[in-house]
C-alpha cells in the first residue's frame, strides 16, 4: 500500500515539475500593444526630462502611429487626395482631439522647426540613416524644450495635435508625411511616399 502511494506522489511530482517547465521553456508569442494611452515624463540622469508615451500602437513597418490613443483601424488613407491648385496630398491627415500628444513616429534628429501658412506649425525629423524625412503639421504647440538638432526617440511626446496653418478649427488633426531622402538633399525636398500601409498595415487604398 505505501509502495503504491510512493509511486502516485512520485508520478505527481514529476508530472507538476514537467508543466513548470514546458510553461517557462516554449516560447509565447509577445503581447500586441491594445492600446495607446498615458503619458508620463521621465527624468534621464544627467539629462533633461523627456515626456514619452507611455504605450505606442506600432506598425508592421516599425514605426510608431504618431498620435496617441489612435488605432491602426482608426486611420484613412488620404494620400491620394486632391487639394488646392491641383496638388495631391502626399501625407494622411489623423484626426484627433485638439492637444492630443503628438509622438515621434521613429527615432530621429529634429532637423527643422518651421511655421508655414498652410502647414502651420511644424516638425521635420530626419531619420539616423538620412534616408528618410518625418514630417508632422498643424501642430497646436511643441513639446516643451523641442529645438532643431535635437535627438529623439520613437515614443517620444514632440508636440500636440492642433489645427495651425489652413487645416480647419472643426477639424483639429496632424498632417503625416514621409519623404525618402536621395544624399545631400534639405528638409523640404524629397520623394513623397504613402504612410498609410506602414502605419495600418493595410494596403494603400489608391
Amino acid at each position: 500500500m505505501l509502495k503504491v502511494i510512493g509511486t502516485a506522489l512520485l508520478t505527481a511530482v514529476v508530472t507538476s515539475f514537467f508543466w513548470i517547465w514546458f510553461y517557462s521553456s516554449v516560447p509565447t508569442s509577445p503581447p500586441t500593444v491594445a492600446r495607446s494611452g498615458s503619458v508620463v515624463t521621465v527624468k534621464p540622469t544627467k539629462a533633461p526630462p523627456v515626456t514619452v508615451a507611455e504605450q505606442i500602437i506600432v506598425g508592421p513597418s516599425g514605426l510608431a502611429i504618431p498620435v496617441t490613443g489612435i488605432k491602426a483601424e482608426e486611420l484613412t488613407d488620404t494620400y491620394d487626395a486632391a487639394r488646392g491648385a491641383g496638388r495631391r496630398h502626399d501625407a494622411i491627415d489623423i484626426m484627433a482631439t485638439e492637444g492630443s500628444p503628438v509622438i515621434a513616429a521613429a527615432d530621429g534628429k529634429v532637423e527643422k522647426l518651421f511655421n508655414s501658412v498652410r502647414g502651420g506649425m511644424t516638425v521635420y525629423i530626419r531619420s539616423p540613416d538620412q534616408k528618410w524625412i518625418y514630417y508632422y503639421a498643424h501642430l497646436q504647440r511643441y513639446a516643451p524644450g523641442l529645438h532643431e538638432g535635437q535627438d529623439v526617440k520613437r515614443g517620444q511626446v514632440i508636440a500636440l495635435v492642433g489645427h495651425t496653418g489652413d487645416a480647419s478649427p472643426s477639424g483639429p488633426h496632424l498632417h503625416f508625411a514621409i519623404n525618402s531622402m536621395a544624399p545631400g538633399e534639405r528638409w523640404w525636398n524629397g520623394t513623397p511616399i504613402n504612410p498609410y500601409p506602414l502605419l495600418a498595415g493595410k494596403k494603400a487604398s489608391g
